[in-house]
Protein backbone atom coordinates (compact mmCIF):
# COMPACT_ATOMS: atom_id res chain seq x y z
CA UNK A 1 0.00 0.00 0.00
CA UNK A 2 1.20 3.39 -0.42
CA UNK A 3 1.51 5.85 2.22
CA UNK A 4 -0.46 8.78 2.81
CA UNK A 5 1.19 12.40 2.30
CA UNK A 6 0.69 14.24 5.43
CA UNK A 7 0.15 18.14 5.20
CA UNK A 8 3.10 20.30 6.95
CA UNK A 9 2.50 23.65 7.62
CA UNK A 10 5.20 26.21 5.51
CA UNK A 11 7.62 27.28 8.08
CA UNK A 12 6.87 30.60 6.53
CA UNK A 13 3.33 30.71 7.81
CA UNK A 14 4.43 29.54 11.39
CA UNK A 15 6.80 32.62 11.83
CA UNK A 16 3.80 34.49 10.46
CA UNK A 17 1.74 33.38 13.44
CA UNK A 18 3.71 33.64 15.87
CA UNK A 19 4.89 37.25 14.89
CA UNK A 20 0.99 37.92 15.17
CA UNK A 21 0.83 36.32 18.43
CA UNK A 22 3.48 38.00 19.81
CA UNK A 23 1.84 41.40 18.37
CA UNK A 24 -1.44 40.64 19.61
CA UNK A 25 -0.20 39.70 23.11
CA UNK A 26 2.32 42.71 23.53
CA UNK A 27 -0.05 45.51 21.96
CA UNK A 28 -3.27 44.41 22.78
CA UNK A 29 -3.81 41.41 26.03
CA UNK A 30 -0.82 43.55 28.37
CA UNK A 31 -2.54 46.76 27.77
CA UNK A 32 -5.85 45.33 28.38
CA UNK A 33 -5.13 43.77 30.93
CA UNK A 34 -3.17 47.05 32.52
CA UNK A 35 -6.48 49.42 32.08
CA UNK A 36 -8.61 46.16 33.57
CA UNK A 37 -6.29 46.15 36.74
CA UNK A 38 -6.51 50.36 37.10
CA UNK A 39 -10.15 50.43 36.29
CA UNK A 40 -11.04 47.91 39.31
CA UNK A 41 -8.51 49.58 41.47
CA UNK A 42 -10.18 51.52 44.62
CA UNK A 43 -10.09 55.25 44.71
CA UNK A 44 -9.77 57.79 47.26
CA UNK A 45 -10.33 61.58 47.86
CA UNK A 46 -7.37 63.67 48.37
CA UNK A 47 -8.14 67.63 48.04
CA UNK A 48 -5.24 69.32 46.28
CA UNK A 49 -4.89 72.48 45.36
CA UNK A 50 -2.46 73.84 42.41
CA UNK A 51 -1.32 77.63 41.69
CA UNK A 52 -0.24 77.85 38.14
CA UNK A 53 0.34 81.55 36.80
CA UNK A 54 2.37 80.19 33.75
CA UNK A 55 -0.52 78.82 31.42
CA UNK A 56 0.30 80.44 28.16
CA UNK A 57 -1.73 77.79 26.25
CA UNK A 58 -3.54 74.80 26.81
CA UNK A 59 -0.48 72.17 27.23
CA UNK A 60 -0.68 73.53 30.37
CA UNK A 61 2.75 71.99 30.96
CA UNK A 62 3.68 73.53 34.42
CA UNK A 63 1.04 71.25 36.12
CA UNK A 64 -0.01 68.83 33.57
CA UNK A 65 2.01 65.98 34.75
CA UNK A 66 0.48 66.83 38.64
CA UNK A 67 -3.06 65.73 37.51
CA UNK A 68 -1.57 63.29 35.34
CA UNK A 69 -0.34 61.73 38.53
CA UNK A 70 -3.36 62.34 40.94
CA UNK A 71 -6.19 60.73 38.00
CA UNK A 72 -3.33 57.47 37.57
CA UNK A 73 -3.16 57.22 41.11
CA UNK A 74 -6.85 57.21 41.17
CA UNK A 75 -7.40 60.20 43.58
CA UNK A 76 -10.46 62.01 43.45
CA UNK A 77 -11.58 65.61 44.24
CA UNK A 78 -13.30 66.11 47.67
CA UNK A 79 -16.28 66.58 45.50
CA UNK A 80 -15.96 62.45 43.80
CA UNK A 81 -14.54 63.89 40.60
CA UNK A 82 -11.32 63.24 38.84
CA UNK A 83 -8.82 66.23 38.38
CA UNK A 84 -8.91 68.28 35.02
CA UNK A 85 -5.84 69.96 34.25
CA UNK A 86 -7.84 72.51 32.49
CA UNK A 87 -10.20 73.60 35.07
CA UNK A 88 -8.89 72.35 38.46
CA UNK A 89 -5.96 74.91 38.98
CA UNK A 90 -6.07 78.67 40.46
CA UNK A 91 -4.27 81.18 37.93
CA UNK A 92 -3.95 82.35 34.52
CA UNK A 93 -6.67 80.49 31.80
CA UNK A 94 -5.77 80.78 28.16
CA UNK A 95 -7.82 81.99 25.29
CA UNK A 96 -6.86 82.93 21.63
CA UNK A 97 -5.63 86.63 22.85
CA UNK A 98 -5.18 88.45 25.99
CA UNK A 99 -8.61 89.80 25.85
CA UNK A 100 -10.00 86.28 25.70
CA UNK A 101 -7.94 84.88 28.50
CA UNK A 102 -9.30 85.01 32.08
CA UNK A 103 -7.74 85.19 35.67
CA UNK A 104 -9.02 83.37 38.23
CA UNK A 105 -6.66 83.06 41.27
CA UNK A 106 -6.24 83.53 45.18
CA UNK A 107 -7.45 87.16 45.06
CA UNK A 108 -10.65 86.10 43.99
CA UNK A 109 -11.95 83.90 46.96
CA UNK A 110 -13.18 86.10 50.09
CA UNK A 111 -11.07 84.78 53.20
CA UNK A 112 -14.43 82.53 54.18
CA UNK A 113 -13.92 80.62 50.39
CA UNK A 114 -9.85 80.17 50.89
CA UNK A 115 -10.20 78.97 54.95
CA UNK A 116 -12.95 76.00 53.56
CA UNK A 117 -10.86 75.55 50.73
CA UNK A 118 -7.97 74.57 52.82
CA UNK A 119 -9.76 72.78 55.22
CA UNK A 120 -11.08 70.20 52.59
CA UNK A 121 -7.37 69.89 51.21
CA UNK A 122 -4.44 67.93 52.70
CA UNK A 123 -1.68 69.81 49.62
CA UNK A 124 -1.29 72.80 48.06
CA UNK A 125 1.26 73.01 45.27
CA UNK A 126 2.39 76.18 44.12
CA UNK A 127 3.63 74.97 40.27
CA UNK A 128 4.82 77.61 38.83
CA UNK A 129 4.16 81.81 39.12
CA UNK A 130 6.65 83.35 36.58
CA UNK A 131 3.56 84.42 34.36
CA UNK A 132 2.59 84.49 31.13
CA UNK A 133 4.25 87.37 28.53
CA UNK A 134 2.97 88.90 25.44
CA UNK A 135 5.29 86.92 23.20
CA UNK A 136 3.44 84.08 24.05
CA UNK A 137 0.45 85.13 22.13
CA UNK A 138 2.25 86.00 18.97
CA UNK A 139 2.74 83.10 16.25
CA UNK A 140 6.52 84.08 15.64
CA UNK A 141 8.29 86.38 18.54
CA UNK A 142 11.24 87.46 18.35
CA UNK A 143 14.28 86.40 20.28
CA UNK A 144 13.98 88.85 22.86
CA UNK A 145 12.13 89.72 26.53
CA UNK A 146 8.17 91.04 26.21
CA UNK A 147 6.01 92.84 28.66
CA UNK A 148 4.37 90.82 31.18
CA UNK A 149 0.72 90.06 31.20
CA UNK A 150 0.27 88.10 34.35
CA UNK A 151 2.37 86.60 36.74
CA UNK A 152 4.47 86.96 40.21
CA UNK A 153 3.54 85.91 43.70
CA UNK A 154 0.75 88.31 45.35
CA UNK A 155 0.21 89.29 48.78
CA UNK A 156 -3.12 86.76 48.62
CA UNK A 157 -0.75 84.17 47.97
CA UNK A 158 1.76 84.25 50.56
CA UNK A 159 -1.56 84.35 53.16
CA UNK A 160 -2.98 81.33 51.45
CA UNK A 161 0.92 79.70 51.93
CA UNK A 162 0.42 80.90 55.73
CA UNK A 163 -2.86 79.99 56.76
CA UNK A 164 -1.96 76.28 54.76
CA UNK A 165 1.28 75.98 56.99
CA UNK A 166 -0.83 76.98 59.73
CA UNK A 167 -3.34 74.02 59.40
CA UNK A 168 -0.69 71.93 58.90
CA UNK A 169 -1.07 71.33 55.52
CA UNK A 170 1.54 69.81 53.23
CA UNK A 171 2.81 72.43 50.96
CA UNK A 172 4.76 72.10 47.49
CA UNK A 173 6.80 75.25 46.20
CA UNK A 174 8.68 74.66 42.84
CA UNK A 175 11.42 76.97 41.37
CA UNK A 176 10.59 80.52 40.25
CA UNK A 177 8.10 80.56 43.22
CA UNK A 178 10.74 83.57 44.72
CA UNK A 179 12.24 84.62 41.98
CA UNK A 180 11.14 86.94 39.17
CA UNK A 181 8.77 88.61 38.96
CA UNK A 182 7.50 88.25 42.55
CA UNK A 183 8.45 91.47 44.01
CA UNK A 184 11.09 91.66 46.70
CA UNK A 185 9.02 92.57 49.45
CA UNK A 186 6.59 89.27 48.64
CA UNK A 187 9.63 87.41 48.14
CA UNK A 188 11.60 88.24 51.94
CA UNK A 189 7.93 87.46 53.37
CA UNK A 190 8.14 83.82 52.00
CA UNK A 191 11.44 83.12 53.03
CA UNK A 192 11.06 84.17 55.85
CA UNK A 193 7.85 82.17 56.38
CA UNK A 194 9.32 78.96 55.52
CA UNK A 195 12.91 79.38 55.86
CA UNK A 196 14.97 79.37 52.50
CA UNK A 197 16.88 82.30 51.15
CA UNK A 198 17.06 82.58 47.19
CA UNK A 199 20.45 83.50 46.17
CA UNK A 200 19.11 85.55 43.01
CA UNK A 201 21.03 82.82 40.60
CA UNK A 202 19.17 80.83 38.49
CA UNK A 203 21.07 78.37 36.26
CA UNK A 204 20.67 76.31 32.90
CA UNK A 205 22.63 73.15 31.18
CA UNK A 206 23.54 73.96 27.25
CA UNK A 207 24.28 71.35 25.65
CA UNK A 208 26.18 73.55 23.16
CA UNK A 209 27.25 77.22 23.56
CA UNK A 210 28.47 77.86 20.46
CA UNK A 211 25.97 80.44 18.56
CA UNK A 212 27.02 79.14 15.17
CA UNK A 213 25.80 75.60 16.12
CA UNK A 214 23.25 76.74 18.65
CA UNK A 215 20.56 79.18 17.07
CA UNK A 216 18.34 78.50 20.12
CA UNK A 217 20.86 80.32 22.38
CA UNK A 218 18.46 83.18 23.91
CA UNK A 219 20.33 86.19 22.06
CA UNK A 220 19.79 88.87 25.09
CA UNK A 221 21.40 86.23 27.19
CA UNK A 222 24.50 86.19 24.19
CA UNK A 223 24.36 90.01 24.13
CA UNK A 224 24.36 90.91 27.69
CA UNK A 225 27.04 88.73 28.62
CA UNK A 226 29.44 90.31 26.04
CA UNK A 227 28.30 94.08 27.61
CA UNK A 228 29.54 92.94 30.48
CA UNK A 229 32.90 91.02 29.51
CA UNK A 230 34.28 93.04 26.82
CA UNK A 231 32.38 92.04 24.32
CA UNK A 232 33.79 88.29 23.80
CA UNK A 233 31.67 85.04 23.51
CA UNK A 234 34.24 82.27 22.60
CA UNK A 235 32.66 79.48 23.84
CA UNK A 236 32.61 75.65 21.87
CA UNK A 237 30.68 72.70 23.50
CA UNK A 238 28.25 72.68 26.53
CA UNK A 239 28.26 74.66 29.74
CA UNK A 240 26.31 75.90 32.79
CA UNK A 241 25.02 79.41 32.37
CA UNK A 242 24.66 81.20 35.41
CA UNK A 243 21.87 84.61 35.78
CA UNK A 244 21.59 86.44 38.38
CA UNK A 245 18.61 89.08 39.77
CA UNK A 246 20.49 91.74 38.89
CA UNK A 247 21.78 90.94 35.56
CA UNK A 248 25.25 89.30 36.09
CA UNK A 249 25.96 86.67 33.60
CA UNK A 250 28.74 83.63 34.21
CA UNK A 251 29.70 80.74 32.27
CA UNK A 252 31.46 77.58 33.67
CA UNK A 253 32.43 75.55 30.62
CA UNK A 254 32.41 71.68 30.90
CA UNK A 255 35.73 70.46 30.71
CA UNK A 256 37.28 73.56 32.03
CA UNK A 257 35.22 75.05 35.38
CA UNK A 258 32.81 71.77 35.66
CA UNK A 259 34.05 68.04 34.98
CA UNK A 260 30.81 66.79 34.29
CA UNK A 261 29.14 67.45 31.54
CA UNK A 262 25.17 67.52 32.76
CA UNK A 263 24.16 68.11 36.49
CA UNK A 264 22.85 65.65 38.22
CA UNK A 265 20.81 65.25 41.24
CA UNK A 266 21.92 62.95 43.82
CA UNK A 267 19.85 61.36 46.97
CA UNK A 268 21.70 59.50 50.07
CA UNK A 269 20.42 56.40 50.69
CA UNK A 270 17.97 57.21 53.26
CA UNK A 271 15.91 59.13 50.89
CA UNK A 272 16.41 56.73 47.87
CA UNK A 273 14.64 53.79 49.79
CA UNK A 274 12.05 56.39 51.48
CA UNK A 275 11.02 57.99 48.23
CA UNK A 276 11.76 55.34 45.95
CA UNK A 277 14.34 57.62 44.25
CA UNK A 278 17.59 56.45 42.14
CA UNK A 279 20.91 57.46 43.49
CA UNK A 280 21.55 59.99 40.34
CA UNK A 281 19.28 61.31 37.87
CA UNK A 282 20.48 63.78 35.18
CA UNK A 283 19.08 67.10 35.06
CA UNK A 284 19.82 69.60 32.08
CA UNK A 285 16.63 72.14 32.75
CA UNK A 286 16.45 75.61 34.98
CA UNK A 287 17.43 75.84 38.61
CA UNK A 288 16.98 78.09 41.31
CA UNK A 289 20.01 78.07 43.76
CA UNK A 290 18.84 78.62 47.26
CA UNK A 291 20.30 78.26 51.06
CA UNK A 292 18.38 76.60 53.57
CA UNK A 293 18.63 76.06 57.19
CA UNK A 294 19.22 73.18 59.22
CA UNK A 295 15.70 72.40 60.27
CA UNK A 296 15.26 70.94 56.55
CA UNK A 297 15.77 67.47 55.20
CA UNK A 298 17.84 67.68 52.11
CA UNK A 299 16.28 65.07 50.10
CA UNK A 300 18.66 65.53 47.41
CA UNK A 301 20.97 67.80 45.96
CA UNK A 302 22.51 69.02 42.98
CA UNK A 303 26.14 67.89 41.83
CA UNK A 304 27.78 69.89 39.25
CA UNK A 305 31.01 68.61 39.66
CA UNK A 306 33.28 71.74 39.79
CA UNK A 307 36.77 71.70 38.81
CA UNK A 308 39.00 73.84 41.38
CA UNK A 309 38.89 76.90 39.25
CA UNK A 310 34.96 76.51 39.24
CA UNK A 311 35.29 76.43 43.03
CA UNK A 312 36.60 79.61 42.77
CA UNK A 313 33.99 81.07 40.19
CA UNK A 314 31.48 79.84 42.33
CA UNK A 315 33.35 81.06 45.54
CA UNK A 316 33.43 84.73 43.84
CA UNK A 317 29.59 84.39 42.72
CA UNK A 318 28.83 83.75 46.09
CA UNK A 319 27.84 80.36 45.60
CA UNK A 320 28.34 77.31 47.60
CA UNK A 321 29.92 73.72 46.43
CA UNK A 322 26.07 71.75 46.23
CA UNK A 323 22.90 73.34 45.57
CA UNK A 324 19.76 71.51 47.17
CA UNK A 325 17.52 70.14 44.82
CA UNK A 326 14.38 68.82 46.99
CA UNK A 327 14.12 69.57 50.58
CA UNK A 328 11.49 69.26 52.98
CA UNK A 329 10.77 70.10 56.54
CA UNK A 330 7.88 68.92 59.11
CA UNK A 331 5.27 71.96 60.14
CA UNK A 332 4.00 71.33 63.31
CA UNK A 333 2.97 67.72 64.06
CA UNK A 334 1.05 66.59 60.86
CA UNK A 335 2.14 69.16 58.18
CA UNK A 336 5.29 69.39 55.51
CA UNK A 337 6.83 72.00 53.66
CA UNK A 338 8.67 70.97 49.97
CA UNK A 339 10.59 72.81 48.06
CA UNK A 340 12.00 71.67 44.63
CA UNK A 341 14.82 73.74 43.27
CA UNK A 342 14.26 72.97 39.67
CA UNK A 343 11.35 72.81 37.19
CA UNK A 344 10.16 69.53 37.81
CA UNK A 345 6.62 69.12 37.55
CA UNK A 346 6.98 70.53 34.14
CA UNK A 347 6.57 67.88 31.20
CA UNK A 348 3.89 66.78 28.96
CA UNK A 349 1.25 64.68 29.94
CA UNK A 350 -1.83 64.63 28.58
CA UNK A 351 -4.85 62.34 27.77
CA UNK A 352 -5.78 59.30 28.98
CA UNK A 353 -2.80 57.11 29.23
CA UNK A 354 -3.01 57.46 33.43
CA UNK A 355 -5.78 54.64 32.88
CA UNK A 356 -2.88 51.95 32.82
CA UNK A 357 -1.76 49.82 35.71
CA UNK A 358 2.03 49.91 35.93
CA UNK A 359 2.78 52.06 33.44
CA UNK A 360 5.28 53.91 35.16
CA UNK A 361 7.19 50.78 36.04
CA UNK A 362 7.34 50.04 32.01
CA UNK A 363 8.54 53.68 31.06
CA UNK A 364 11.21 53.48 33.63
CA UNK A 365 12.82 50.25 31.56
CA UNK A 366 13.25 52.21 28.52
CA UNK A 367 14.15 55.37 29.92
CA UNK A 368 17.45 55.63 32.13
CA UNK A 369 17.91 57.63 34.76
CA UNK A 370 21.25 58.99 32.90
CA UNK A 371 19.51 59.84 29.80
CA UNK A 372 18.54 63.57 30.04
CA UNK A 373 17.75 63.47 25.73
CA UNK A 374 14.31 62.34 26.95
CA UNK A 375 12.62 64.88 28.57
CA UNK A 376 9.86 62.22 30.10
CA UNK A 377 13.24 60.74 31.99
CA UNK A 378 13.42 62.92 34.79
CA UNK A 379 9.85 62.60 35.32
CA UNK A 380 9.58 59.22 35.52
CA UNK A 381 12.69 58.05 37.60
CA UNK A 382 12.35 60.86 39.77
CA UNK A 383 9.63 62.99 39.86
CA UNK A 384 6.82 60.33 39.88
CA UNK A 385 8.20 58.25 43.13
CA UNK A 386 8.85 61.31 44.77
CA UNK A 387 5.35 62.78 44.31
CA UNK A 388 3.74 59.59 44.28
CA UNK A 389 5.16 58.69 47.92
CA UNK A 390 4.50 62.99 49.46
CA UNK A 391 0.68 62.27 48.01
CA UNK A 392 0.23 59.21 49.85
CA UNK A 393 2.04 60.57 53.02
CA UNK A 394 -0.44 63.98 52.74
CA UNK A 395 -3.51 61.31 52.36
CA UNK A 396 -2.00 59.47 55.58
CA UNK A 397 -0.92 62.47 57.91
CA UNK A 398 -2.80 65.18 57.42
CA UNK A 399 -6.20 65.91 59.31
CA UNK A 400 -9.30 66.80 57.38
CA UNK A 401 -11.93 68.38 59.74
CA UNK A 402 -15.32 65.77 60.02
CA UNK A 403 -18.01 68.39 58.68
CA UNK A 404 -15.85 68.30 55.73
Amino acid sequence: MAKKSSKTIPQETLLLVKSIAFVVFVFGIIPLTSFLIWTFMPDSTLGVVVLDKTVPNEEAMEHAAIHWTLNHLKYLKPDGKAYDEMADYFGFFPGETPGESKIADFTSLSSSEKSRLIDSSSLVYFADTYGVYENDFIENPQDARSGKIYGGLEQQDVDFMEEALEKERYVIAEFNTMASPTPVDIRMQVEELVGIRWTGWITRYFDELDTLINDELPRWMVEAYMQQHEGNWDFKGSGLVFLHERGRIEILRSGEEISREVPRIMTDLKNQKGFGLPESVSYPYWIDIVLVSREFDVISYYEIAPTESGIDKLRDMGLPRFFPAAISKKVGENGKFFYFSGDFADNRMRGTSYRFYAIARLWRLFLHAEDYSQPSSFYWNYYYPLFKTILADAKKNVIIPESM
